[in-house]
């Protein structure tokens, strides 16, 4: 189908190409709806959408539905999951079209899941890959500037996003329910539709006890839990679950067991151990805010960055910005190639580097190498962070070629290299 829809695409005007293709789509997600029976209508689907923090928030979701007992399906950028089966997204995309979902859930159904916890992205939305999906409960996570260049403002990205409520409103489900992070001010916007239950959450309503760049500690709902991943962010996302737990029924013991047993998520935040005296972090963090709040977390530690430098074709706003972020909290800088689809890779990194002022980078076009030399400069208690492409499994080139990639296999393989010299 890829195959054809490139072939078509040469000989349609680029205009009439766009126009139609959002019908194709809609289309498609019709046809696969009425093929696999519509299998929405019979799991409990939870819907995740945001610009950060969808894929975490859907494993903590996770986490705390099957301590509840429930038997889950996961579709995120990380992975696709039913029941015990599990396999990562390699698809370069988080709803893969052509029927995927439709599919995904019928499957799920199926092998008897009980509950379905979709990430939902402006891009599905866009080209209607949510459509015919009956969403039960809707979480957003948080709105900031990302594909502008796709959608073509920030509004209409938003508009992309909302698009998801209103799939929630239209649903046929009953007791629908919508839960959106008030500490985001957009968060709102997502609360104002037609659904049977609105509910915010925000860091003021739970107390945090103590935090490091391991875990945090706090109280919620009168119990006090661990959430053992870093940052503030995961607190805020590990709360979006629990705020769903408690409108689900699911008990305090059995949420708090959920929440304390995610230890690790893929490519978010993601420690590479191999018996050094330094972290190692790989982190999807691509957007501005999620890069301040990635090296916020380790505020304390001395900072090797190894810097993404954004897809080709897209965001190139973000470059200067997202160097001198790098230039702002990090000691060392390490600016590398990422995605660079179609363009000039060297283009790209120089626009990142104009952003970094105070410090002189280290360019390295080789991601690899530019991992490798992010370790050797490393000592005792610094911390190396890889940042944009986290779990993101092909290092995307021109015209359609790509070369299988995974940053914290990469690191592992740097880092036991270098144990093995010492």
């Amino acid at each position: 189908m890829e195959k054809i829809l490139r072939a078509v695409e040469k000989y349609i005007p680029k205009k009439i190409y766009k126009f139609f293709q959002p019908v194709y789509h809609y289309l498609l997600s019709l046809v696969g709806a009425i093929m696999y029976l519509n299998p929405s209508k019979k799991i409990y689907v939870i819907g995740v959408t945001g610009t950060k923090g969808k894929s975490s928030t859907v494993e903590f979701v996770n986490a705390v539905l099957e301590a509840s007992g429930k038997k889950t399906a996961v579709l995120s950028t990380i992975h696709f999951k039913i029941g015990d089966k599990d396999r990562p997204n390699k698809y370069k995309m988080t709803m893969p079209g052509r029927f995927f979902t439709q599919k995904f859930l019928r499957e799920a159904v199926d092998a008897g899941c009980t509950h379905a916890i979709i990430e939902m992205t402006s891009e599905g939305a866009r080209f209607f890959r949510h459509n015919k999906v009956h969403i039960d409960a809707l979480i957003f996570t948080n709105l900031s500037p990302e594909h502008i260049e796709s959608h073509g403002s920030f509004e209409k990205y938003k508009s992309a996003k909302l698009r998801l409520v209103k799939q929630l409103a239209k649903s046929e489900k009953v007791n629908r329910l919508s839960i959106a992070n008030l500490d985001n001010e957009h968060g709102v916007s997502f609360l104002i539709y037609d659904v049977e239950k609105n509910i915010g959450y925000s860091l003021k309503d739970i107390e945090i006890l103590s935090s490091d760049e391991h875990k945090s500690r706090i109280r919620w709902n009168g119990i006090e839990l661990n959430v053992p991943l870093p940052g503030k962010f995961n607190i805020s996302n590990a709360l979006a679950s629990l705020t769903l737990a408690k409108e689900l029924g699911i008990s305090n013991d059995d949420a708090k067991k959920g929440i304390e047993s995610l230890s690790k998520i893929r490519g978010r935040v993601e420690r590479v151990e191999a018996g050094q005296d330094f972290s190692v972090i790989v982190d999807y963090a691509h957007t501005d805010d999620s890069l301040r709040k990635l090296y916020e977390t380790f505020h304390d530690s001395r900072k090797i960055a190894v810097l993404g430098s954004t897809g080709g074709g897209r965001d190139s706003w973000k470059r200067p910005v997202l160097g001198e972020i790098a230039d702002s909290y990090c000691d060392e800088i390490i600016i590398t190639n990422e995605d660079p689809y179609d363009e000039d890779p060297m283009k790209i990194i120089n626009e990142v580097a104009t952003g970094v002022k105070a410090h002189t980078p280290t360019i390295i076009i080789d991601r690899r190498e530019a991992i490798a030399k992010a370790i050797s400069l490393a000592k005792k208690d610094d911390v190396v962070l890889v940042s944009g492409k986290g779990t993101d499994p092909y290092i995307m080139g021109p015209n359609g070629s790509k070369e299988v990639w995974d940053d914290a296999t990469v690191a592992r393989e740097e880092l036991e290299k270098l144990l093995k010299k010492e």
